[in-house]
C-alpha cells in the first residue's frame, strides 16, 4: 500500500542524484563552483530529510508488513523487479541515513576545500545508495545498492582522507567487496529455488534445510565484515582514523548498520534452521568483540581510534540481540542500532571539533578544555553518557532490552554480554577525563574557542534526539514492534520455544 498517493520512495532514493547532476552543472570559477556545490548538496539532502518525515508521520505501525510499494517490471522473465518497500524494521533506518546527511554536509562545510564539488557529489551519492538499500524490497535492488555504497565511501576515504588515506580505502574496499561475493552466490541460489527475487515472496517461503547452513554462511561473509564483528573488524579502525570527519560520522552512523540489517532481514527470516544451529558461533563471536575491542580500546591514545574499537564492542550487543530469537532481543538490538547510529557520530563530531582547531586527535595532547570550552565540554558529556549507556540517554534503552532477551537464552550470555557496560564505562571516561578535564597548561590550548554557531547547529539536534530516544523509547520501539512480533512468530513456527532453548544451550 501506499499512503502518500506518489511514489515517495524512488523520490527519497533518487532526488539526491538530481541535486548531484545540478552541482555537476555549475560553472565558474572554483570558489564560485564550490559554495554553490555546498549549498545545493544542503539543500536537496534537507529536502529529501523533510520527505522522509512524511514518511515517519504516515507510516502504519500496526502493519507488519511492506508499506508505501513501489513495483516496476524489470527483469520479468527471471522474476526481477523493481521493487521499494519499508516495514517496520527498515523505516527508522531510512529517518537515521537522511537526518545524519545534511549534518555530514554541514560538518565539512569549512574543513573540505579542495574538490568541494567532488566531495559534495560523492555525498549525495553515498545517500541516494543508503536510502535505496534500506528501501529495496528485491534482492537484487538490494544488492545493486548494497555493493554501490561502497564506491563513493572509497572515495571519501580515499581522496579527502589522512596521510594513509589509500591504504586504509583499499582495505575497506577489498574487505567489503570479498564477502560480497559469496552473498551474491547465495542470492543466485535462491533465486534459483524460488523463481523470484521478491523479498515479500522469499520472506515466506520455505528454503531446504540442506541448504541453509550454506546460505547462512554466505551471508555471514558479507553481513559479519560490514557489522563488522570480530575477527573481520581490522579495517574499520583504519577507515575511521583516516576518513574525513564527515566520512566518519556516516560511516558509524550508518554504514555500519547494514551488516546488522542484513542479518534481520534475510539471515533470520529466511534460514531459521541454520540461523538457530549457529547462533551459539554468533554469540562466541559477539562476546569477543565486546570483551576484546572494549579492551583494545582502552589502550588507545588516539580519540578516533577508541570510538572506532568502541563501535565494534557496541555492535557486538546488537549482534548478540539479533540471535535471541525473542521480542525483547531484536527489539533492543533495532533500539541499539538507532542510538549507536545517534551517539557514535556525535562522538565522531566531537572529535572533528578539536581536530580541526589543534590538528592532532592524541589524547595526550589535550586536557582542561571545560576552562575554555564549556558549552563543547557539555556536548561531549552528553555524548559520553549515551555510549556508557546512562539511564535517560539513547545508549540505555537498547542494551537493556538487549540484556533482558540474552537473559531469557543464557545467563552466561547475558553476563558476559552486558560486560561492555562496564568496560565502556572505563574507556569512555578515560577519555573524557584525559581531554576536558584537568588543568589547562599547555600554551596552544589557552587560545582555542568554543563551539561555533555552525558547529551548535550540529550538535543541537542530536542532543535533543539522544534525550528523546533515552527520556520516551517508545517513540521509537512502536514503530518495529509488530515487524519484530512477526518474525518472531514465523520462527517460533520452525522452532518451538523448548526446543529453541535445547538448541541455543548446545
Amino acid at each position: 500500500m501506499n499512503a502518500v498517493g506518489f511514489p515517495i520512495l524512488s523520490l527519497l532514493t533518487w532526488l539526491p542524484l538530481v541535486g548531484g547532476l545540478v552541482i555537476l552543472s555549475v560553472r565558474g570559477d572554483e570558489a564560485t563552483v564550490a559554495a554553490n556545490a555546498r549549498w545545493t548538496a544542503l539543500w536537496t539532502s534537507l529536502i529529501v530529510f523533510a520527505l522522509s518525515l512524511i514518511l515517519w508521520v504516515r507510516f502504519d505501525r500496526t502493519e507488519p508488513g511492506f508499506q508505501f510499494v513501489e513495483s516496476l517490471p524489470w527483469l520479468p522473465e527471471y522474476g526481477v523487479g523493481y521493487r521499494m518497500g519499508v516495514d517496520g524494521i527498515s523505516v527508522l533506518f531510512v529517518l537515521l541515513a537522511t537526518a545524519l546527511t545534511p549534518i555530514c554536509i554541514l560538518s565539512a562545510w569549512d574543513v573540505i576545500r579542495t574538490r568541494v564539488r567532488e566531495f559534495m557529489l560523492a555525498f549525495l551519492i553515498l545517500e541516494t545508495m543508503m536510502v535505496g538499500m534500506f528501501c529495496a524490497a528485491d534482492f537484487i535492488v538490494f544488492y545493486m545498492f548494497f555493493e554501490g555504497v561502497l564506491i563513493p565511501m572509497f572515495l571519501i576515504i580515499g581522496v579527502w582522507g589522512g596521510p594513509r588515506r589509500v591504504y586504509a580505502a583499499i582495505k575497506f574496499f577489498l574487505y567489503t567487496l570479498l564477502g560480497s561475493v559469496l552473498m551474491l552466490l547465495a542470492l543466485l541460489a535462491i533465486w534459483h529455488q524460488a523463481g523470484t527475487t521478491d523479498l515479500a515472496v522469499l520472506l515466506h517461503t520455505a528454503i531446504p534445510p540442506a541448504m541453509q547452513s550454506w546460505l547462512f554462511f554466505a551471508f555471514l561473509a558479507s553481513f559479519a565484515v560490514k557489522v563488522p564483528m570480530w575477527p573481520v573488524h581490522t579495517w574499520l579502525p583504519d577507515a575511521h582514523v583516516e576518513a574525513p570527519t564527515a566520512g566518519s560520522v556516516i560511516l558509524a552512523g550508518v554504514l555500519l548498520k547494514m551488516g546488522a540489517y542484513g542479518f534481520l532481514r534475510f539471515s533470520v527470516p529466511m534460514l531459521p534452521l541454520a540461523s538457530a544451529e549457529f547462533a551459539p558461533l554468533i554469540y562466541a563471536l559477539s562476546v569477543i568483540a565486546v570483551i576484546y575491542t572494549s579492551a583494545v580500546a582502552l589502550a588507545q591514545t588516539d580519540m578516533k581510534k577508541l570510538i572506532a574499537y568502541s563501535s565494534v564492542a557496541h555492535m557486538g550487543v546488537v549482534t548478540i540481540g539479533i540471535f535471541t530469537f525473542n521480542v525483547q532481543g531484536i527489539a533492543g538490538a533495532l533500539f541499539q542500532m538507532l542510538s549507536h547510529g545517534v551517539v557514535s557520530a556525535a562522538l565522531f563530531l566531537c572529535v572533528g571539533v578539536v581536530y580541526d582547531r589543534m590538528h592532532t586527535r592524541e589524547i595526550a595532547r589535550y586536557g582542561g578544555l571545560v576552562h575554555r570550552m564549556p558549552a563543547y565540554a557539555v556536548t561531549f558529556l552528553v555524548f559520553t553518557m549515551a555510549s556508557i549507556g546512562l539511564p535517560g540517554t539513547a545508549g540505555f534503552v537498547g542494551e537493556f532490552l538487549v540484556l533482558v532477551g540474552s537473559l531469557r537464552v543464557n545467563f552466561w550470555l547475558a553476563l558476559l554480554g552486558g560486560s561492555g557496560m562496564i568496560l565502556g564505562a572505563a574507556y569512555m571516561l578515560y577519555m573524557y577525563r584525559r581531554v576536558v578535564f584537568g588543568r589547562l597548561t599547555r600554551e596552544d590550548l589557552k587560545s582555542i574557542l568554543d563551539l561555533s554557531p555552525r558547529e551548535v547547529a550540529l550538535f543541537a539536534p542530536l542532543v535533543i534526539l539522544t534525550l528523546w530516544m533515552g527520556i520516551y523509547p517508545s517513540s521509537f520501539t512502536t514503530f518495529f514492534d509488530a515487524s519484530v512480533g512477526a518474525m518472531v512468530d514465523q520462527h517460533a513456527a520452525f522452532f518451538p520455544p523448548v526446543q529453541l532453548a535445547g538448541v541455543l544451550a548446545r
